[in-house]
């Protein structure tokens, strides 16, 4: 990784075509009531992103991102070692968000390295992303993680074959087990419980996904043979306390997506049917369906997410890809001006015991400076999982500098 990264920073030596860009952010999360296992009410979060990218050739670009980050709360780690992985608990002080090399040749694309991975169509929820894992410390505030991967893309009037070989599990960051976006069941309460670690689960991933632009519609299916990147948990006891350990089941997916623009509004739908090898796991059946209507300045979205359990194993786990589904779905845009816009985004549990809103300013401040705030508000029922989170509403300031 060393001598890839010596690479990157003599390319312009070697005569490669150079583009860089970053930004610092400094954010401020306030929360309104304190939760039973986390009496902190302000966070400050600082951020350094350093993106660059090299074109060699017309046909030969690597591209290199690195994090560096801290925070007030104890989400970042305080070590100095640079995450290549990404499979610490903490998020780490100083990341390799990416490093990849791709080659283009006519139709034919291969990139290798660590790289971000996207499938499916809808918005909000995406059942076919199987390559995505994200940073669910604060559950509702999540971003995407790279994976390591060889993808190899081959596209020929309007036919798109994507193969993926992921050698290296990435799995998802989970909120950690003292703060307040891990919500202990009530059996277990006044119960000390302590990290017991993770089982990461060793061999490949690999996914295969074909999609078809046609004549007024858009379609794909996918396959994916690998492993969940969010975990299920197992107890174990040990000196008066119950060690918790993640283990990270086999999974099959089989899934679809379509997209149909009309003259009002654009169609889409995706589904995934999950299947595992893994005792512990569910068996399940997901699908979003949603329309999508651009008028003006205002970009709408709306929709409802479902799930069908063909066989269910194990009630402890964390999922809020299916913490999302049985709900309705709902994404808006405004672009006020050039500087200003505002942003709309929410789910509500079909049978009203859940609620997530968020809404969302943004406005720039001449050619480098953003100022974006947001307030979050979360209700509902202590048994449904938007509900368990309903003291975590919370408001969020952030200033960014970009270079």
């Amino acid at each position: 990784m060393r001598r890839g990264l010596a690479v990157l920073l003599g390319a312009p030596l070697l005569g490669a075509d150079f583009s860089q860009r970053g930004f610092v952010e400094l954010r401020t999360v306030l929360y309104p009531q304190t939760a039973a296992n986390d009496r902190a009410r302000v966070v400050a979060e600082g951020l350094l992103r350093y993106e660059a990218l090299f074109k060699f050739s017309g046909w030969l670009r690597a591209a290199g991102a690195l994090d560096a980050r801290t925070d007030t709360h104890h989400q970042t780690s305080r070590g100095f070692q640079v995450s290549v992985w990404d499979r610490e608990r903490q998020r780490p002080a100083f990341a390799l968000r990416r490093f990849s090399v791709a080659v283009n040749r006519g139709s034919f694309t291969a990139e290798f390295g660590r790289q971000f991975v996207r499938w499916g169509k809808a918005d909000v929820l995406n059942p076919t992303d199987r390559f995505a894992p994200r940073d669910f410390l604060t559950v509702v505030d999540n971003d995407f993680l790279a994976v390591t991967a060889a993808r190899w893309s081959w596209e020929r009037q309007g036919h798109t074959l994507d193969a993926v070989l992921a050698p290296r599990f990435t799995p998802s960051r989970i909120p950690l087990l003292n703060q307040r976006w891990v919500v202990v069941p009530e059996a277990l309460r006044g119960i000390p419980l302590a990290d017991g670690g993770a089982r990461f689960p060793g061999g490949a991933q690999f996914g295969l996904r074909w999609n078809h632009v046609a004549r007024g519609f858009e379609h794909s299916f996918s396959f994916y043979e690998g492993f969940h990147h969010l975990p299920l948990f197992e107890g174990r006891p040990a000196f008066g306390r119950i060690e918790v350990v993640r283990f990270y089941p086999a999974l099959r997916m089989y899934g679809a997506d379509a997209a149909a623009p009309l003259r009002w509004i654009t169609l889409k739908g995706e589904a995934a049917w999950f299947t595992s090898r893994t005792a512990q796991a569910d068996e399940y059946v997901q699908y979003v369906v949603q329309a999508e209507r651009q008028s003006g300045e205002w970009f709408l979205v709306g929709g409802y997410a479902g799930e069908r359990v063909t066989r269910r194993r194990n009630p402890f786990g964390f999922a809020p890809d299916r913490g999302l589904t049985r709900a309705f779905l709902g994404r808006a845009g405004y672009t006020i001006d050039a500087n200003r816009s505002l942003a709309f985004e929410g789910a509500v549990r079909r049978n009203g015991k859940g609620l997530w809103l968020r809404i969302e300013y943004s406005q720039g401040l001449g050619a480098h400076w953003r100022l974006t705030s947001s307030f979050t508000l979360i209700r509902g029922a202590q048994e449904d999982f938007l509900g368990q989170y309903r003291r975590n509403s919370h408001g969020i300031l952030s200033l960014r500098y970009s270079f």
